[in-house]
């Protein structure tokens, strides 16, 4: 959990539109013209609204995923990502790129230029002309406005970006625009939006001297990832379904492209992996894990106990916990105040004040090492009045632990919510505190073996060894020279 959190956000309100929508889009200059194609197409986003999404979605994204802290790595990939801005068909378009601080493999995009890219994926490419291949792809979503069509689509169909999102809107950090930007990640392009990008991400690495036959070798190895993983799709797979044969198709557009290059393109290997030297690679259990139901945060240095027997989960901006027999649901999450100085109590007076919710019956309490307000609240959504059972930890000065149950199915829920609220306390065990994640290193190989050789030839590692053989793009079974480079994942100090 980093950051600041959102309360399990509401159901947004369906935008009934028809068929009528489109003759009034059309009428009203709903046409713009595709920067990547040069068509016509009806559109109800603008081209300013797109800059808009974009600009007020970006601190709600970063709030929610937090930036890998590393500023090399993140002035590399930006120097990448403008040098392809700078060819692409928005040229003029002031480009964004962030790395966030994400175990998952993923990229994604948003309109106006803002273009994401996780710490979690860098360690699966192995080259620059990777890096812009994948970079060369989002850019290609933002200026074909796949995302403006996408919004376009749904609302014609009546759909709202957060229908599959629960609970109430009163506890959310974002609304409007950005709430809206942050429904956009939750929709899948179509496979004429992916097939459109593969074709513009081969196009604008090329325009930016890069060799685009490298970017066929990411799809593979993205494949062979979601192959593993089985059911459970890494994130890029998810939101970027394969339009079929991805890697063929894109293997013959990037040949012919290269063929019709005047210019030396770039691969750019050695200058790659010396970047991902050190990288966190894996969740960072700085940012909190669970041992069993006992949940520890070492940043905050606080720790709590959940239930026995609920589903948990530390996501990047919340911890989630389910009863999943009954539907009872827990969230932590941090919220902060400028007032220094505020209780607990006067902080749930400030959220009644600023109507945030309409009733509050609880009090003060001082449990453990910290002051807190505990009882239940109620609080007004799109959807109607909800009552939760909460609490408010101070943790430090103008910071509280803020805990959110819903107790559904009776029983004995609701005691274990509150039980759960009261277990909080300050974490100062050397060992639960003094914790380190996973890394990168590099080595080379030092003999002509198969890689199951070479990799067991490093010690324990933090990979098995078929994922060390697609973190490197090989096969356990393949003969690695004697030289070659090698990515390894150094254990860190961590619980198993």
């Amino acid at each position: 959990m980093t950051g600041y959190g959102r309360l399990f956000a509401s159901l947004s309100r369906p935008i009934a539109l028809g068929a009528a929508l489109l003759a009034a889009a059309a009428c009203l200059g709903g046409c713009a013209t595709n920067p990547a194609t040069g068509k016509r197409q009806i559109s109800l986003v603008s081209t300013g609204k797109e800059l808009e999404i974009g600009r007020e979605s970006d601190p709600a994204i970063i709030a929610e995923y937090g930036l890998y802290d590393d500023p090399s790595v993140q002035r590399y990939v930006d120097s990448v990502g403008q040098r392809l801005g700078r060819v692409s068909d928005l040229p003029n378009l002031t480009w964004h790129f962030r790395v966030l601080d994400s175990p998952i493999v993923n990229a994604f995009a948003l309109p106006g230029g803002y273009i994401y890219i996780t710490r979690g994926i860098l360690p699966y490419l192995n080259s620059e002309a990777q890096l812009a291949g994948v970079l060369g792809h989002e850019i290609g979503h933002v200026c074909a406005r796949h995302s403006a069509e996408q919004i376009t689509r749904n609302q014609i169909a009546g759909i709202g970006l957060l229908a599959g999102a629960i609970f109430v809107d009163a506890f959310r950090p974002y609304s409007g625009i950005a709430q809206q930007g942050m429904g956009l990640l939750f929709l899948k392009y179509s496979r004429d939006n992916e097939t459109q990008a593969d074709g513009l991400g081969v196009e604008y690495a090329a325009r930016a001297g890069y060799d685009p036959r490298e970017e066929p070798a990411t799809y593979a190895t993205l494949k062979r990832i979601g192959d593993r993983a089985g059911s459970s799709l890494p994130g890029y797979l998810s939101s970027h379904p394969d339009p079929g044969d991805r890697e063929v198709r894109t293997s013959q557009l990037a040949k012919a492209r290269a063929a019709s290059s005047r210019r030396e393109l770039q691969i750019g290997s050695v200058p790659y992996r010396n970047r991902l030297e050190g990288i966190v690679f894996g969740d960072d259990p700085r940012n909190g894990y669970f041992d069993a139901n006992r949940f520890y945060h070492p940043q905050m240095a606080f720790q709590m106990i959940f239930p026995l027997g609920w589903k948990t989960q530390n996501q990047p901006s919340a911890v989630i916990a389910t009863n999943e027999g009954s539907g009872a649901a827990m969230q932590l999450t941090l919220v902060s105040n400028s007032n220094q100085t505020l209780t607990p109590t006067q902080y749930v007076d400030s959220l009644r004040a600023k109507g945030e919710i309409l009733e509050a019956n609880g009090h003060g309490e001082t449990f453990r090492d910290y002051p807190a307000w505990v009882g239940s609240v109620i609080a007004q959504g799109e959807s109607g009045r909800s009552e939760f059972i909460a609490g408010w930890v101070r943790i430090k000065g103008g910071q509280f632990l803020q805990v959110l149950g819903e107790d559904k199915g009776g029983g004995t829920n609701g005691e274990q919510i509150f039980a759960t609220i009261r277990s909080i306390a300050a974490l100062t065990d050397p060992a639960k505190l003094n914790v380190t994640p996973d890394r990168i290193a590099l080595r080379t190989n030092p003999r002509s073996a198969p890689f199951s050789t070479v990799w067991d030839s490093f010690g324990p590692l933090a990979l098995s060894v078929e994922d060390g053989a697609i973190l490197n793009s090989t096969r356990a079974t393949s003969t690695i020279p004697a030289g070659a480079p090698i990515k390894i994942a150094k254990k860190g100090n961590r619980p198993r």
